[in-house]
């Protein structure tokens, strides 16, 4: 049976335990690992491996990206999930369950460096790339071994060695003939890990496993689900297409299809993102307008920060907000050119903000959002507001001395007049 050698790339046709090639005993088999060729890239806890990256104090101790007591987790190290930390726990029940854990904000300009320098090393063994979130991906190399002179398996294996050495963080990755079984495989062997899943494999390694491991099954449709005597993946095997499609509609049809190892999706690198957005949960409730205000700038940078990492700009503008009690609320503003830029999405939602917070409401979280997206260009002139090209000229250079010098080291007023309250 073939054999992949991890740590030379190798593919031996030997069940050796140990690579005849380097020695190695990092070697994955399996009969069909020459052919496959659709892969699941999936960095290994992102955000607190580049931390642990940037500060070596960090390797051996928990870490929890996150912010502020009422937040929630953004993702964290494996030594913290030992602990029970999960991602998108808040961080109240994280420091509860791993009090010893070392909590760090999110820094999405250095994160999104590192994605942007994976996405590039993946856009170099083929064209069809499509990174779904800021940490994962999918490839399809069919048709490669020629232009490579290597199989996609040897590829892969190559390439996590080098995001390792290069970018110093860790993937796991899964390949198979279509993103369902790869994102799938892709989950079986964390962190670190490299696992195949081909099509024949699919209902005796998917079998055992609980119905929401399927993407899109969720609590409510799950419960239902149990309701109906589907609780594992195996349970869906005894039940017809036809069947399925009668209970539950399209949904049904989805979940027979992936159950059985099914998924025509192609990997697209022309997937369209929907929004782009960025919000905050405060550790204590405001009702103060001022200090909302203030907030709001946070956030819009951030959005802003997202924005032109991705290339977008968008001509729908929203806010979101969130009372003491979990009532959210929404407002949205359209313009009349698309933009990227924090001073735009701020002047625009400020007076928004204003008539919101005019009656001292307590808010637990803001958020902006844009939407209705397009590829970035030029920055708008307005004749009516020459002050936006300046502006726009402003905000620019503040983006490039920070490319270059770090997050801190251009800083607005008002970003200073809102740290400056923190520490008080």
């Amino acid at each position: 049976m073939p054999s992949l050698c991890r740590d030379c790339s190798t593919i031996i046709d030997s069940d050796r335990a140990n690579c005849s090639n380097c020695g190695s005993s990092r070697l994955v088999a399996h009969a069909r690992l020459p052919e496959l060729s659709v892969a699941h890239i999936d960095c290994d806890a992102f955000y607190a491996a580049i931390e642990k990256r940037d500060n070596p104090d960090l390797r051996d101790k928990p870490v929890i990206v996150g912010g502020g007591t009422r937040g929630v987790v953004a993702t964290c190290c494996y030594i913290a999930r030992l602990n029970g930390v999960r991602s998108a726990m808040p961080m109240f029940k994280a420091l509860n369950a791993c009090p010893d854990a070392i909590v760090i904000k999110p820094d999405f300009r250095k994160y999104s460096q590192a994605s942007r320098e994976i996405r590039a090393k993946l856009q170099d063994l083929s064209p069809l790339v499509q990174m779904v979130s800021i940490d994962e991906g999918y490839i399809d190399l069919s048709g490669t071994a020629r232009l490579h002179e290597h199989a996609p398996a040897s590829l892969l294996a190559t390439l996590a060695r080098e995001i390792e050495s290069e970018v110093g963080i860790t993937i796991s990755i899964g390949l198979s003939a279509n993103r369902f079984l790869a994102k799938m495989a892709s989950e079986l062997d964390k962190p670190r890990g490299f696992a195949v899943i081909a099509p024949e494999d699919a209902e005796a390694i998917l079998g055992p496993m609980p119905i929401n491991a399927i993407h899109g099954v969720g609590p409510a449709f799950a419960k239902r689900l149990a309701q109906e005597g589907l609780r594992l993946i195996s349970d869906v095997h005894q039940r017809s297409r036809t069947d399925l499609m009668r209970r539950f509609g399209e949904s049904g049809q989805h979940l027979w299809d992936r159950a059985h190892g099914i998924d025509n999706r192609r990997v697209s690198p022309d997937r369209e993102r929907k929004s782009v957005s960025a919000e905050r949960t405060f550790n204590e409730d405001i009702s103060d307008p001022d200090l909302l205000e203030d907030r709001l700038w946070s956030v819009c940078e951030e959005t802003a920060t997202r924005a032109k990492e991705h290339g977008v700009a968008g001509y729908v503008v929203t806010l979101k907000l969130k009372t003491k009690d979990f009532r959210s609320l929404t407002r949205s503003v359209t313009l009349s050119d698309p933009t990227q830029l924090a001073q735009t999405l701020f002047r625009t939602m400020r007076p928004v903000l204003a008539r919101e917070t005019a009656s001292r409401t307590p808010y637990r979280l803001i958020g902006i959002g844009i939407s209705d997206l397009h590829p970035a260009g030029d920055d708008h002139v307005d004749l009516i507001d020459p002050g936006v090209a300046k502006r726009a000229a402003a905000e620019r250079a503040v983006d490039k001395a920070r490319g270059k010098f770090g997050a801190s080291a251009v800083q607005t007023g008002r970003a200073m007049r809102l740290d400056h309250r923190k520490r008080n």
